[in-house]
């Protein structure tokens, strides 16, 4: 699978949100690939980790979020379902989950009914290790600040807004992975 040319299928134009989607994703495969080498027990599969981090965001043109540049219809918290269903018509239903489960630390289908969110009714939460990985290196990098990798703190602070469980799973990541 070449990831980059699924992103130059759904982003064929040079532009602003193609630049802020490459330059994102790229920070996010290096790290977790970075992680990949520090923890060669693991078994990470480094091929799937660089091209799931390339395409888990691949959704974001599809949501409203103006300040970096996405014009769609839908809420940004759909974007990670929304890449998973361009991702299974691509034919990669493991990239698919990567796409659906990296949103905030993942959402659990108890979340999204409490919370009424606007995704599908089902569990969202990272569930193979290199699923894990890429959420974990997603938190350290935003789309408004492309040239700054968050510290452990800033990226478990961004964290909290999506509740206790989220910033558990990423205590329990940082324990893995760094």
């Amino acid at each position: 699978m070449n990831p980059l040319e699924i992103i130059d299928k759904y982003y064929p134009e040079a532009g602003k949100l193609k630049h802020i989607l490459l330059t994102h994703s790229r920070s996010v495969a290096d790290k977790a690939l970075q992680i990949a080498d520090r923890h060669p027990e693991l078994g990470l599969d480094k091929d799937f980790l660089y091209e799931g981090a390339m395409v888990h965001d691949i959704g974001i043109f599809l949501t409203d979020a103006p300040d970096i540049s996405c014009f769609g219809e839908k809420d940004y918290i759909c974007h990670g379902y929304l890449g998973a269903d361009l991702m299974r018509a691509e034919g990669y239903p493991q990239h698919a989950l990567v796409c659906e489960r990296h949103t905030g630390a993942g959402i659990s289908l108890k979340r999204i009914v409490e919370q009424n969110l606007p995704i599908p009714h089902r569990e969202m939460l990272p569930v193979s290790l290199e699923e894990q990985v890429i959420c974990f290196a997603d938190k350290f990098y935003s789309k408004t600040k492309l040239d700054q990798e968050k510290s452990v703190e800033k990226a478990r602070k961004s964290l909290e807004k999506h509740g206790e469980d989220g910033v558990a799973r990423f205590d329990h990541w940082c324990e893995l992975f760094l």
